[in-house]
């Protein structure tokens, strides 16, 4: 009996100490989400509505930004895994990395407040094109600089996964591939690539979900001339003209969550299709 009550104790000691997890996500993303369907469907008396819904698709202007958004995401996101995959793949070789300085250096950006990046990011590439093109990238050409600050801030997201999934390569295989007579870019798209691409998907994802969102690269890099998602329900939160602004602005809010949710599905369907093919391969599955 003593046994027992001593177990249950300390049980509700271990419990106790994720309450303040538990709270801070009730009130910080429970709360939030909450509020945010709330006015997604309703209107400024409280009434159930689906005004906010035609207001938002029927608006050609907010099918660009969509457009736009998903656009700046998806070359952003190419970007940056075709730039991190061969560092990643140079970082997890020993040869070239012996005490892992390089990853250190690769991710001291990130030791730096953000928005204090974004700012120092735009003052180097404004003062670049001045000096050798005469004109501020930011002010002529706002997509551009925003895929550049976006690429610059989020291109560690992408080479972490990478380089985690690149220090888990099979060298047997590799050398196997080698001595069966494959040559060096047979072994690479071969057998390199198919071992990592849970990690390629993993970079995808975690560069592809902020990127969606980002807002600070959007509003510092472009003078606030183009507009994402991001943007434009900052804009109906903080700057709409009505009552009803902040009822249109959780249904984009709503859209950009959605794009969001069904990339994490397509990405956990793809890395259990890539394991259960790995296991195929071995003979376990």
């Amino acid at each position: 009996m003593k046994n027992h009550s001593f177990k249950l104790r300390r049980f509700n000691f271990r419990g106790s100490l994720c309450m303040p997890y538990g709270v801070f996500m009730a009130l910080f993303v429970v709360f939030p989400l909450f509020l945010v369907l709330y006015f997604a469907f309703t209107d400024a008396n409280g009434a159930f509505t689906l005004n906010n819904w035609s207001i938002v698709f029927s608006d050609i202007q907010n099918w660009r930004i969509i457009g736009t958004t998903f656009l700046i995401a998806a070359v952003t996101t190419i970007i940056c895994v075709l730039i991190a995959y061969p560092i990643a793949y140079l970082l997890a070789n020993k040869k070239y990395n012996k005490n892992k300085i390089l990853v250190y250096i690769f991710l001291l950006p990130m030791w730096i407040n953000f928005v204090i990046r974004t700012i120092g990011l735009k003052a180097l590439v404004n003062g670049f094109t001045n000096t050798f093109f005469g004109y501020d990238i930011t002010a002529t050409h706002p997509i551009v600089a925003i895929i550049i600050g976006m690429v610059y801030d989020y291109l560690p997201f992408a080479l972490l996964p990478l380089y985690n999934q690149m220090l888990k390569l099979d060298k047997n295989q590799i050398e196997a591939a080698a001595d069966l007579g494959a040559n060096p870019f047979q072994v690479f798209v071969k057998t390199i690539i198919p071992m990592t691409v849970p990690g390629i998907v993993s970079a995808i994802m975690m560069t592809f979900m902020p990127t969606m969102s980002a807002y600070v690269i959007a509003d510092k890099m472009s003078e606030r001339t183009t507009q994402i998602i991001s943007t434009r329900i900052q804009f109906w939160f903080a700057e709409g003209a009505s009552e009803a602004s902040k009822h249109v602005g959780s249904v984009l809010s709503l859209v950009m969550l959605i794009i969001i949710g069904l990339s994490l599905v397509a990405e956990k369907t793809i890395t259990r299709k890539s394991e259960e093919d790995s296991l195929r391969k071995v003979g376990i599955w």
